[in-house]
């Protein structure tokens, strides 16, 4: 079944350029010009994957993504302005998975979301050990599922992605930098703020589990089983 993805711009010619990529590549896509239309769309419609721009009439991407998130833990792509680093970091806390800046190549965009949508840890399948486990947290790499002390969490498709990586990494050191090339490839170019604001969005939602995320000061994180 092809993939469908959700192009929220206001800008006519870039949405429409990258629609034309999209296409090309196979996919099926859905074009909002405004928070509002993004949001009516997204609610009666399938999308695996949404681009988001931020500055929208009606509705802003801060807005869309909020409402977004609290419904589905589809993929989403924030738009943004280089010098809005802040805005980006304001996108992950509210639960985005990547960014491309303006001006992007459309390639770039098409790469990014390429990426999302074949998860890093999709030959997990394919392995003996479907359940990642430690005392009360459980990771099923199947079902995307993981539960605390026996309750269901919901996590974005990036939180999945790190604490699966630092769970199968297991006591081992892992830096800022592996993070990043594992989680968003080699030619992400976010800095270190961006993968603790993923790390701290993560640790909120594991609750009491939270400290099994260790902070190696100058090194990066480890994740540890509890006494």
């Amino acid at each position: 079944m092809k993939k469908t993805i959700l192009i929220v711009e206001d800008e006519d010619i870039l949405r429409e350029i990258s629609k034309d990529y999209f296409l090309d590549a196979g996919y099926d896509v859905l074009e909002a010009r405004n928070g509002t239309e993004a949001l009516t769309l997204f609610e009666s419609l399938r999308v695996d994957l949404v681009i988001l721009d931020i500055m929208m009439p009606e509705l802003d991407g801060w807005s869309v993504c909020r409402r977004v998130r609290e419904k589905s833990v589809v993929p989403i792509i924030i738009l943004t302005a280089r010098a809005d680093e802040e805005d980006t970091l304001l996108g992950f806390e509210l639960g985005a998975d990547d960014y491309v800046t303006k001006p992007y190549s459309p390639r770039v965009l098409l790469a990014r979301a390429k990426r999302l949508l074949t998860s890093s840890f999709s030959q997990s399948l394919q392995e003996h050990h479907e359940v990642l486990t430690s005392q009360h947290l459980e990771l099923d790499l199947r079902s995307h599922d993981v539960k605390v002390d026996g309750q269901l969490i919901t996590l974005t498709h990036t939180e999945f992605e790190i604490l699966t990586y630092l769970m199968k990494n297991k006591n081992i050191v892992i830096s800022r930098e592996q993070l990043i090339v594992k989680i968003w490839g080699y030619e992400y170019v976010g800095d270190d703020r961006t993968v603790n604001t993923h790390i701290r969005n993560l640790r909120q939602k594991l609750g009491r589990r939270a400290n099994q995320i260790k902070t190696v000061v100058r090194a990066g994180y480890k994740f540890e089983e509890l006494e």
